[in-house]
């Protein structure tokens, strides 16, 4: 079954996020996706994340799904593109059967930390408005109201904070991206169950199946700069002192529990492990 078949169905997905190559290459990203094949439903491609210049998202999504036979979720960033280049990159991807899409604003500007420091970035739209584009050419339209020759199948995804400081502006905000287009929700990491239960409570509206992100803690380092610099991410502070006290086996420690609890309240889990496929793997096995 497809990603969208057994979110249909009801079924409990595992989706794990990846990052391309800097590369003309995808072997490196064969070998990572080999070993979780059967262990996932899908596997979620970036978008030159952090602004660093990758390998095509739809490429490497349409060579994983051809030659190593894994659904995939391609990234896609308004930073990059204007709607022209985001309506092409679009129909390219439907055309090679990549048809999971993950709408991004890309919030990482190029000057901030990217290895192009000079590249401009676009933003002629955002998220919402790539939402949007998807689900006009869902319909058979482009932008500008022509016909399309054949209409695109897109699954949609959104982005979603649990660990937003107001859940009824994250509520509003989620009902636009329905209305625009989204079929599904992966969202930010949670280290807060109790905070991840009212974020599902508040959205139980939706008619939309919203998988919990997961990012299994490696040092107390990381566990700090996620509380203390990432918007959205908040680590309770029994989290904090076992990474503290254990480290990196804390971390895979509690990304286990934290996984057997989003079981029960989830539609599914987005993991991203940062390229750790061992830890991964290891969540995976013991749930």
């Amino acid at each position: 079954m497809t990603l969208r078949e057994k979110h249909q169905q009801g079924k409990f997905t595992i989706t794990v996020e990846l990052d391309p190559p800097k590369s003309s290459s995808a072997e490196k990203v064969f070998e990572q996706a080999a070993r979780l094949k059967g262990k996932v439903d899908a596997i979620n491609i970036a978008d030159s994340p952090m602004s660093k210049m990758r390998m095509s998202p739809i490429s490497l999504s349409y060579l994983l799904q051809h030659n190593k036979e894994i659904e995939t979720i391609f990234h896609l960033t308004c930073r990059d593109r204007n709607i022209i280049g985001l309506q092409s990159e679009l129909l390219g991807a439907a055309a090679l059967g990549v048809h999971n899409i993950l709408t991004l604003t890309g919030g990482d500007k190029p000057d901030n930390g990217g290895d192009h420091p000079f590249a401009q970035s676009v933003f002629e739209v955002d998220c919402m408005g790539l939402l949007n584009i998807a689900k006009t050419l869902n319909a058979g339209k482009d932008l500008a109201g022509n016909d399309l020759d054949a209409p695109t199948s897109f699954y949609i995804g959104a982005t979603g904070n649990p660990g937003a400081p107001d859940l009824e502006i994250e509520r509003q905000k989620l009902a636009a991206k329905i209305q625009n287009g989204a079929h599904f929700v992966q969202t930010q990491p949670i280290y807060d169950l109790e905070q991840a239960k009212r974020y599902i409570d508040t959205m139980s509206e939706f008619d939309v199946p919203i998988m919990l992100g997961l990012i299994p803690l490696k040092s107390f380092k990381m566990a700090t700069y996620l509380h203390e610099k990432v918007p959205g991410i908040n680590l309770t502070q029994e989290i904090l002192d076992r990474v503290e006290k254990g480290g990196k086996e804390a971390g895979t420690e509690i990304a286990i529990e934290t996984l057997e609890q989003i079981k029960k309240i989830a539609a599914g889990v987005h993991i991203m492990p940062l390229n750790d496929i061992d830890t991964t793997l290891h969540i995976i096995d013991h749930v």
